[in-house]
């Protein structure tokens, strides 16, 4: 057991067994990566892998008047963009519940409602980009196309092009280096503008007479691979995501780059633990893989709504008698973990991020007390006493885990999903994999602290009582 919180290296404590395990979860993690791009994929992916591991949809349980026991394991999905999972535990629901909550959104520039247009013979996706990125880091580099097309008869079409190894890419320009003499001297934040991402599709003018010949001929092609006409994009939620796939990063292979690792890493680590739940846990342990992090956790898939508190009336509905004073003991004597990344410090910016507040890679998952911008603002600023129940069981398990802020003070900050499950009046605490190039198109984590993020959550799951 160890005396304090990790100030090493978590490398210098594996054996080989332990090596072969992280390794065995790192590839599945690159594999998930790779090919869950967006929200949908993601949910998508989760319900598969649910699925063969025997847990069954809330809702069909619902349907059929049927009644949970502990064991059971459930899942909810809303407008397949956020999914919520249970393991019924021994201990009556009104005790609490064990949450883990992450977020499977990530930065990114979606499609306009009306986007396709022509312009001196080529044919562009006019673009509106998705949280906050810097807009220069996604010019000039291969891109994919992705995303549903609902047709007025309610027939959805899947959209995948740029990942399959014949498909083609898209992207955006960039102005060359010998005219950008009056692009230099902007501020970086204006040497792209986001009315200047527009997605580059075509150029080939259609043989069929028209007055916008390469539009035509993009309109062909859609209607050729897809069955959809211009119009169906009204009703379409069409994402442009980087092209390629999640790899090996390093020459000692020590790193994991790729993008959406904001926060799909935590999402990932916090449902493969949720498998690995073996026996029934003493109390309800609950994975939840949310939607709309990246712009405020707004809307019916995000959690400032009421998803989350529906989610648990009906789960103890289907466990035992409901009711109101139930529901709201189940979710103040929950422990929650807002499973989000944070900042990895970086010796090429050092000025940004003092080292004693700071999470470094491989010394663990980071912990943070606090996110938040500047005065501590839209933060959720967790008990001592919680803190002291999660230093116990991580050190009782060998788990390396570091303290970590989200840069200086004053220099800017960010926020997570803690708060909208604190207003309950549960005890929550920030804790999450350290990225480098964070909602950069490609973003780096150790494999280390993937590794240790999963085992943090395996034994919140497994020993906090």
């Amino acid at each position: 057991m160890r005396e304090k919180f990790s100030t090493k290296s978590a490398w210098n404590k594996y054996g080989k067994n332990d090596l072969i395990e992280l390794e065995d979860l790192c590839t599945s993690y690159k594999k998930f990566l790779s090919d869950c791009k967006t929200e949908r994929e993601c949910v998508a992916y989760f319900i598969d892998v649910a699925n063969k591991n025997n847990f069954k949809d809330l809702k069909q349980i619902i349907k059929n008047g049927e009644k949970l026991k502990k064991g059971d394991k459930v899942y909810y999905s809303k407008m397949d963009k956020t999914l919520i999972l249970a393991i019924i535990g021994e201990e009556d629901l009104e005790k609490g519940f064990n949450i883990i909550g992450s977020h499977v959104d990530a930065p990114r520039v979606d499609l306009k409602q009306t986007p396709v247009y022509e312009s001196d013979g080529l044919c562009f996706f006019d673009t509106h980009y998705y949280g906050g990125i810097k807009k220069y880091h996604w010019v000039a580099r291969p891109m994919c196309l992705k995303g549903v097309v609902i047709k007025k008869d309610g027939e959805k079409i899947n959209i995948n092009l740029g990942d399959n190894e014949n498909d083609p890419y898209v992207g955006f320009s960039d102005l060359l280096p010998h005219l950008w003499k009056d692009q230099a001297v902007k501020k970086a934040m204006d040497v792209i503008e986001g009315e200047q991402l527009n997605l580059l599709v075509g150029n080939k003018p259609s043989e069929k007479d028209s007055k916008n010949k390469v539009k035509q001929n993009i309109i062909n092609i859609l209607e050729e691979k897809y069955g959809i006409c211009e119009d169906d994009l009204i009703s379409a939620e069409l994402q442009v995501v980087p092209a390629g796939p999640a790899k090996d990063y390093g020459l000692d292979r020590s790193m994991i780059i790729g993008y959406g690792q904001d926060d799909r890493v935590c999402a990932f680590t916090s449902f493969m633990a949720m498998l690995n739940l073996k026996k029934v846990p003493k109390r309800t342990c609950v994975c939840i893989l949310a939607d709309k992090e990246e712009i405020g956790s707004v809307g019916a898939t995000g959690m400032e709504s009421r998803l989350f508190e529906n989610f648990s009336a009906e789960l103890i509905n289907s466990c035992r008698d409901y009711s109101d004073l139930i529901l709201k003991r189940a979710l103040q004597n929950s422990y929650m973990l807002s499973a989000d990344v944070t900042c990895a410090y970086d010796p090429n910016f050092p000025s940004e991020t003092p080292k004693q507040s700071t999470a470094f890679f491989s010394n663990g998952v980071a912990i943070s007390k606090y996110t938040g911008s500047r005065g501590k603002s839209g933060c959720n600023d967790a008990n001592p006493e919680f803190l002291a129940k999660l230093r116990n069981i991580f050190d009782e398990d060998n788990v390396s885990y570091q303290l970590g802020e989200l840069g200086k003070v004053d220099q800017g900050g960010g926020g997570t999903i803690a708060y909208f499950l604190a207003k309950y009046g549960m005890e929550v605490v920030d804790i999450g994999v350290p990225l480098q190039n964070m909602h950069a198109p490609f973003e780096v984590a150790s494999k280390a602290d993937i590794f240790e993020a999963y085992k943090s959550y395996c034994t919140f799951y497994k020993k906090l009582n």
